[in-house]
């Protein structure tokens, strides 16, 4: 019954990516409208930078460069670490034709600088932050059993409006489940955490979560992406037992479709993906597997 549930899910995912999907949306409130924007320039972040920026889970979508906020007499908060956004630089290089003419040629550089969100610094006067909507919130007893089935466990707090998982201390933080936009998109994204931890050396010890720092890959990396990918469709099979995933499919999908795009649309990184992610919702579930 379990392989088979794997499996549905994850052809429910592949025809959700080939279809085309919903755009991706944060199910909690408690952030201010918008895209990630620079805070002096108030320009928009385009392409890959706005997806890679809103990912980081931030409140408030203003982000600056260590000069911007040093100019406004502001910190950077010690252990912070920045985000980076990527352009293109055209550089000219000058090459020889077969008849010997000189000829000039631009050739596109990949470059990065980077940014950190107001959230990071100290001492900045940056714009507030609305406070979250909040709803009543009734916990889904299927859902909230697998959540309690899993050893080991991290301990899970709600201190911050925004959901990560931190591999050096072994906590997860979850917004508080009240400004949800509803129970099963709560329990979705715990489940997405969840699968985040169990890639700690403690626990199955992936690639990608593990390391000897304890710390994460370096963010919008190959390994960093791939992770992602584990942890949503891990989530999204973990909804699949909780009976919760026709509710959470098609933002599951939409977000695993940006994640496709970042390691050049390859479909078949689901497959291997998927295997992982089997492995870390087996765990969760208390059920033991085969390496």
């Amino acid at each position: 019954m379990g392989n088979k549930v794997y499996q549905i899910i994850t052809d429910r995912i592949i025809e959700k990516l080939q279809q085309g999907t919903v755009p991706w949306h944060k199910p909690w409130s408690g952030g201010a409208e918008g895209a990630p924007r620079n805070l002096v320039s108030k320009k928009a972040y385009r392409g890959c930078n706005a997806f890679l920026l809103a990912c980081q889970g931030y409140e408030s979508p203003d982000w600056l460069t260590f000069n911007q906020a040093k100019e406004r007499k502001a910190g950077i908060r010690k252990g912070e670490k920045g985000s980076p956004v990527v352009f293109w630089k055209f550089a000219e290089k000058t090459e020889k034709t077969e008849d010997g003419e000189a000829k000039q040629k631009s050739i596109p550089i990949l470059r990065y600088y980077t940014v950190f969100n107001v959230a990071q610094c100290d001492n900045l006067n940056a714009p507030t932050v609305p406070s979250p909507t909040e709803r009543p919130f009734k916990p889904i007893e299927a859902a909230q059993r697998l959540v309690n089935a899993m050893p080991h466990r991290p301990p899970i707090e709600h201190r911050e409006q925004r959901a990560y998982y931190r591999p050096s201390a072994d906590i997860i933080n979850m917004p508080r489940a009240e400004t949800f936009d509803g129970p099963a998109e709560y329990h979705s994204t715990l489940f997405h955490e969840l699968v985040h931890s169990t890639g700690h050396t403690s626990r199955l010890n992936r690639k990608g979560v593990s390391g000897s720092d304890g710390e994460w890959s370096s963010f919008g990396s190959a390994p960093y992406a791939r992770e992602e990918l584990v942890a949503e469709i891990g989530a999204t099979f973990l909804c699949g037992f909780a009976g919760i995933d026709n509710a959470t499919i098609d933002n599951s999908a939409a977000y695993l479709n940006s994640w496709i795009a970042r390691l050049k649309s390859d479909p078949k990184l689901i497959v291997t993906a998927a295997a992982q992610a089997q492995k870390a919702a087996e765990f969760i579930r208390g059920i033991k597997y085969s390496a």
